[in-house]
Formats: C-alpha cells, structure tokens, sequence
C-alpha cells in the first residue's frame, strides 16, 4: 500500500464541514415530496436537494472525517459511529449507514469520486448501524448474510430495507476492480455480525466488538453470545490486517488494540469465574435477612458483580479509557455467562455425585 504524501496526510486528517443533517434532510425530503427519514427512498444528494438544504440553513453544518486508506478505502466517522466505503471503476460500496452519519456519507462519496454508489452492505442487522438505508437509491444493491434477512423481517423497518441479496458462508463482493469478502464466522454480538476485509488494502472492519483505546459498551457491547464475542477477538487476530473500522469512536484500530481487549476479557472472565467459585451464598444470604428469593438471589449477584469488577479495575483502570464507567455491567454480563452458557454454577452446580 503506497504511503500518503504530506499533503495527503494533511487533507485526510482534517474535518470535512458538510450539510447538517437536519438541513440536508429537509431539503431532499421536501424536494421528494416527503416527511422523514423513514420514507425517503431516493438518492438524497441530487444537486437540488442539495442546494435547498444549503437554503434552508447554511449556519448549521454536520462535520465529518473523512480518510484515505489508500488504493480507493475510505475511512468515514462522525465521532461516534464510523463505517468505510470502497471506490472502483463501476461504482462505490458503502458499509453500513448509521442513522447519526447517513447525511454524511453522500457528501463525503462526491468528495472523491464521481461514480455511483451501486452497493451497500449490511454488517449485521442492528437499527443504529443500518437505519439510514432507506435513504440509498431503490437501485442500489443491499447485500447482507441471510441471518440478517430473517432478523430484518421479525420487524418490518422501513428504515432497514431487506437485503436484495443475501449470501451463506462468505461472499467475495466484486465490482470492477475491487473486492470486498464478507465472512460469517457465526454469531457474537448478534447472531449475523460479520468480518469484513478487504484484502488489497489490509483492513477488517467489524462492528460492535472491539472498541479501539476504550473499554467496550455497556454489558461487553450489548453481545448476544458472549462465547461468540470473545472468540470474535481471536478470528479478528487470524485476518492479515492493519487497519480496523470498528462501527464505533473517532479512531480507526490496528491489531494491537484487537490483543488489547482481548486480555481485557479474558481477565474478565478469570475474574468473574473466580467471584464464582469463592463467593459464600450462605453467607451472603445471612445477611441479607430476606426469605424473598429474589432478594437473596440478587445480594448474592452482587456480590459476584462486586468482586469481579473490583479485581479487573485493579488491572485496567486508567489502561481503557472509561474503564470505570461500565465495568459492572460487564462484570454481571460476563458473570451470567459462565453461570448459564458455560455451566459454571459455583454452589448451585450438580453435586460430585449422587448415593
């Protein structure tokens, strides 16, 4: 991959100052004749929406980053979401559209190209990753896993439009001259999330799993298969990569911050595993003076969650930013975990034998 020049440099690390999102908005929902985000369903970005978006208030502007990774990989955030898109000779693929950043991708797509955009993909089925969809051109192709179309439908969003094609296993995506492979490795944070790479460019991008420089959302980013989470850090690791587009933050993430929270689960887990093994229930329920189970049950949660918590705060405090804020949460996510999928029942486990 050819290094950037220092004018390159320079161009790809500043902001962008584009529409507003409410600007932009309301302009091409007025040009179309609509009320919202959930029934636009033309491209949003011909010349006159744009213009009337501009009119409609020019002192309000949506500020994005936009970076080159090199040989058409484009790099897209707003600060908290971010995605990729991928420019070739037959057209533009974007991945993923999160309601917050949708009004930026269109802008920052003409910034450097003049192809279409022809594909969007699904990384997985989540409304705060792919609810700006229906703002996409009807003509645009959606590729998604077919897990993800079986979750689609479970809602009937118009805001997430099905998928016009779905894939099992992996699909290389080619367009001209460029490709993308789409991995399913089974699920972790939901059912469908998958691995995405471009192997040109060495950069994976997958979502809601690793949260570069940061300790992960709340309750190990809200995972659906927490068995799955962890292992996702381990896949991650098997890509020849060196760029991570994570879904989230300001940052791109880089291997090293794959094998970073990877240490920070697994630390997690140890110590979760050890509060269960070594927390008296008894002893804890004593205390507790209740003969409600609810209540004895929750004392005792506790104080698993207490121990576990305390004990990886004492490696990772101030190692993750925000390491504080929701390590609890984590510590009792990961404590149900072991307790229900891994069978590590600590004193309600089945006795050694039975006479």
């Amino acid at each position: 991959m050819p290094s950037p020049t220092s004018d390159e440099t320079d161009r790809r690390d500043a902001p962008r100052f584009r529409l507003n999102r409410r600007e932009w908005l309301a302009g091409s929902a007025a040009l179309l004749g609509l009320g919202g985000l959930g029934s636009a369903t033309a491209h949003p970005l011909s010349f006159s929406a744009q213009d009337a978006a501009v009119g409609a208030n020019a002192s309000l502007q949506q500020q994005y980053d936009l970076r080159d990774l090199g040989d058409g990989l484009y790099f897209l955030s707003d600060g908290t979401y971010q995605i990729m898109f991928l420019v070739s000779n037959e057209g533009v693929v974007v991945v993923d559209a999160p309601p917050s950043l949708v009004a930026s991708i269109f802008p920052a797509v003409d910034e450097v190209t003049d192809q279409p955009i022809t594909h969007l993909v699904y990384s997985h089925y989540h409304a705060d990753h792919i609810g700006g969809a229906s703002l996409f051109d009807d003509e645009v192709e959606i590729i998604a896993h077919e897990e993800t179309e079986r979750l689609l439908s479970q809602f009937e969003d118009p805001n997430r439009p099905a998928p016009t094609k779905t894939f099992t296993g992996s699909y290389n995506l080619e367009v001209g001259d460029q490709e993308l492979d789409l991995d399913y490795r089974g699920p972790n944070h939901t059912p469908d999330n998958l691995f995405i790479y471009a192997p040109d460019h060495a950069v994976l991008m997958l979502v809601d799993v690793i949260f570069p420089g940061w300790i992960p959302f709340k309750a190990l980013a809200v995972s659906q298969n927490i068995h799955g989470y962890i292992e996702a850090h381990e896949i991650a690791l098997r890509y020849d990569f060196d760029t991570l587009v994570a879904g989230h933050l300001a940052e791109p993430g880089t291997p090293e911050d794959v094998r970073t929270q990877l240490d920070f689960v697994t630390d997690l887990k140890a110590n979760s595993e050890e509060a269960i093994e070594s927390v008296d229930f008894q002893a804890v329920a004593q205390e507790a003076e209740s003969t409600n189970p609810w209540v004895l049950f929750d004392a005792y949660l506790n104080a698993l969650t207490e121990q576990a918590a305390e004990a990886t705060l004492e490696t990772w405090s101030g190692r993750l930013q925000g390491a504080e804020v929701f390590m609890e949460s984590h510590a009792e996510t990961m404590i149900e975990a072991l307790r229900v999928d891994y069978g590590i029942l600590g004193p309600f486990g089945p006795p050694e034998e039975v006479s």
